[in-house]
């Protein structure tokens, strides 16, 4: 069993009233809202508790690709992930999630950087390759909603091929045309660094993980109990094709909140959750379910994408106090959010894990407004007394698609003295 920590960066500092004043925090957010000193905080903040993840335990921790809002403040995710290759704890895992493939011109470009951060960090990168939500793809970035995913296609091929192809080759796809294809730096891990495929309610992504043998990862906005019929899908498209049911095939996201006491915990992560289901989710319907951009496949399926269950959802105003309070039990009884005792945790984590079935847990420890020492708190608590609870599942299967890094031997340590250690 994997844990890894997620950060998505939101912007912690949106007004009480900005439901009511705003029609999205994404695409057409106002500039006046955004206080580049106060990100200057954020960014070194959010960056302190990825590297606190990693040094009390987490397998890895990941970072996604976000454009135009301030729901997530990870433009380029490559940017956060080169740090860290240097700053975090060598033993722990980088998780891109991912690169919007779609979104590069060219995409070489994602191999080459996909290459350097594997190259820096030792061999420890999880190269992920999203779609794209339609705000970040089709509004922010302007791409063809009925195009996007044929797009994504040719990109990844493209990417795939300048990671394990010897010789400079010419490519020559539908968007993309090159003559010369032959990227420096080349990845460590061969003959790529393991890909995972993140998702939020599309048919086609777990037909596609399931041919092409990659992780698939429901990044759920809504819990456990609204993922059932997503991962149940992609388990019978595994049996359907003949595929093993190893549960390191997939991944799922889960916002946590642990306290010593159920009191506690309740009275400390309310507000993050509010705010993060109340703000950073809201989302104008316009911007949720272009023409186009939602499949044939799915739309039959029944599966509603998660972008299009936030947008539906943001109509509901959160008008008073009291109805803020009446949101966040809400949120506890559907499951959107899991909060207690470290115990508590355990035994619900330990149910969703084994009726879902998957060998990546995604953590939310911070989300919404939480401050940094709330999320270390939670963090820790979490790998102190949470993982190792857990840590007995999944004895019988082998994770093929985790990294294989250098051997530590072989790596390269920071400098001491430029960190500050070296003797006096």
């Amino acid at each position: 069993m994997k844990h890894l920590w997620f950060h998505l960066m939101p912007y912690t500092e949106l007004p009480d009233d900005f439901r009511e004043q705003n029609p999205s925090v994404w695409v057409d957010i106002h500039s006046s809202l955004f206080s580049p000193e106060r990100a200057h905080h954020m960014y070194n903040a959010f960056m302190d508790e990825m590297e606190f993840a990693a040094d009390v335990g987490f397998d890895a921790i990941c970072c996604n690709e976000h454009h135009s809002n301030g729901y997530g403040l990870m433009p380029s995710p490559n940017l956060i992930a080169s740090s860290l290759a240097r700053r975090a704890n060598p033993n722990t895992m980088l998780c891109v999630m991912g690169n919007s493939l779609a979104l590069y011109n060219p995409p070489t470009r994602v191999a080459e950087e996909f290459a350097m951060i594997d190259c820096i960090s030792g061999g420890r990168l999880i190269a992920g390759f999203p779609v794209g939500s339609p705000m970040d793809t089709c509004f922010a970035y302007g791409q063809n909603p009925s195009l996007l995913r044929e797009r994504y296609y040719e990109a990844h091929d493209l990417v795939k091929r300048a990671w394990t192809e010897p010789d400079t080759f010419a490519f020559n796809g539908r968007f993309n045309q090159q003559r010369y294809v032959n990227i420096w730096p080349r990845p460590i891990q061969q003959p790529h660094p393991p890909i995972w495929i993140p998702g939020g309610g599309s048919v086609e992504t777990w037909h596609w993980c399931a041919a092409m043998d990659y992780v698939y990862c429901y990044l759920s906005y809504y819990g456990y109990k609204a993922a059932a019929q997503t991962m149940n899908g992609f388990w019978e498209e595994m049996k359907r094709i003949g595929k093993d049911p190893n549960p390191y095939r997939a991944g799922f996201l889960q916002f946590v909140g642990v306290a010593e006491t159920e009191r506690e915990a309740y009275e400390l992560y309310r507000e993050p959750a509010e705010y993060f289901y109340g703000r950073c989710l809201h989302i104008d319907p316009r911007f949720a379910t272009p023409p186009g951009y939602t499949t044939e496949a799915t739309m039959r399926a029944g599966v509603e994408s998660q972008v299009g269950q936030a947008a539906k959802r943001s109509k509901r105003a959160i008008a008073s106090v009291d109805k803020k309070a009446r949101e966040f039990d809400a949120i506890l009884d559907n499951g959107y959010v899991i909060v207690g005792t470290p115990d508590q945790i355990a035994e619900k984590l330990r149910e969703v894990v084994t009726e879902l079935r998957f060998g990546h847990l995604m953590l939310l420890l911070q989300f919404g407004n939480m401050s940094k020492e709330l999320a270390n708190y939670n963090s820790r608590l979490y790998a102190e007394k949470v993982m190792p609870q857990l840590a007995d599942l999944w004895p019988d299967w082998e994770d093929h698609w985790w990294p294989e890094p250098l051997p530590m031997a072989d790596r390269v340590a920071p400098d001491p003295i430029l960190h500050g250690t070296a003797a006096e």
